[in-house]
């Protein structure tokens, strides 16, 4: 099992990686899920022995790494770009962990096979990797990971080369196949639809901190700040002030989240989160008017834009510059501290 504690890294300066602890299960998926500049990759590249920390350790079985070269970690590393040899075919493109191994030419052979066979690439062995598709690119560059059986996996933004309808459509394939291998996975990605299609744990990194964890159900019913449910576009984020009956008045209203497990003062400030994916209020215990500014269709409905900014899915479309008047379950009113 991978155990990270306290990891610390720098770069011109600046603070990438403030004290970063984790640890991983024996077939767990895990994604570390940022923007940008958030240390992700520099996180994979110290598990992986391309980089050291500046303070820290990474425990392997609870032993420290810290003097084993990433040539001698048994970790699969795959990046955006799949980095394929050109001037190699597939078979010869997969079999390269393999004969680092010194393993018989016999038995890379039925190797190649059977990985090719699980990432659906049977017939592609003599194939030029030039000649291929980016998503059949990207099965080699897996099939190559794979090959070598690592006993850890990991991928830094495999997908974000491809289009959106390529990428979705091995999403599915990739988990499939992942849980096949049965070992640990670290996945990178700044896409929350692609951590929450993948993982069985999402960890939320920011200002080189993780900031939240938890499995992707976890994360949509509770992100725990305002940060959290702004960087997954779970929907409004207004901030306010407590009053004496629950309630938190904002510039718009007021209104009373759901369970509130907080102990708050009044007039403390504080933010609230209300999903646009509207469940009724019968009773008018949360009442929302506003002026259209914009629609359009989405999905099965339609998105509606407030001149507030605030947003809404409708099943109907009402018409811009029309006065709308909602009626929000406090259900659909979160409190985020």
């Amino acid at each position: 099992m991978l155990e990270l504690v306290d990891i610390h890294k720098s770069y011109e300066g600046a603070q990438l990686l403030n004290g970063i602890s984790l640890s991983i299960g024996d077939t767990e998926i895990i994604c570390l899920l940022g923007a940008s500049g958030s240390g992700k990759s520099t996180l994979l590249q110290i598990i992986a022995g391309l980089e050291m920390p500046e303070s820290g350790q990474v425990l392997w079985e609870g032993k420290d790494l810290a003097l084993i070269p990433a040539h001698l970690r048994n970790f699969g590393l795959m990046f955006q770009d799949y980095a394929l040899f050109p001037f190699l075919n597939v078979a010869e493109n997969v079999a390269f962990g393999l004969k680092m191994q010194d393993l018989p030419q016999a038995d890379i052979e039925v190797r190649i096979a059977e990985i090719l066979k699980q990432v659906d690439l049977q017939g592609f062995a003599k194939r030029k990797v030039t000649e291929l598709s980016g998503g059949e690119q990207q099965r080699v560059a897996l099939a190559r990971v794979l090959a070598p059986r690592p006993r850890l996996l990991m991928f830094d933004e495999p997908l974000g080369a491809l289009d959106r309808s390529l990428r979705e459509d091995l999403q599915a394939e990739l988990r499939r196949i992942l849980r096949i291998n049965r070992v640990p996975v670290i996945y990178v990605t700044h896409d929350q639809e692609e951590a929450f299609a993948l993982a069985d744990r999402i960890l939320l990194l920011h200002e080189g901190q993780i900031k939240r964890a938890g499995s992707p159900e976890e994360l949509w019913r509770e992100p725990g700040s305002a940060w959290a449910a702004r960087f997954l576009g779970l929907g409004n984020i207004l901030s306010g002030q407590t009053l004496a009956d629950g309630r938190v008045q904002t510039s718009i209203g007021s209104f009373r989240p759901s369970d509130c497990q907080h102990n708050h003062h009044l007039d403390e400030t504080v933010d609230i989160l209300i999903r646009p994916e509207l469940e009724p209020g019968s009773d008018g215990e949360n009442h929302l008017e506003g002026l259209v500014k914009d629609v359009h269709f989405f999905k099965n409905g339609y998105r509606v834009t407030l001149v507030s900014d605030l947003y809404f899915f409708l099943p109907d479309a009402p018409k811009i510059g029309e006065m709308l008047s909602l009626n929000i379950s406090y259900r659909s009113v979160q409190c985020l501290g």
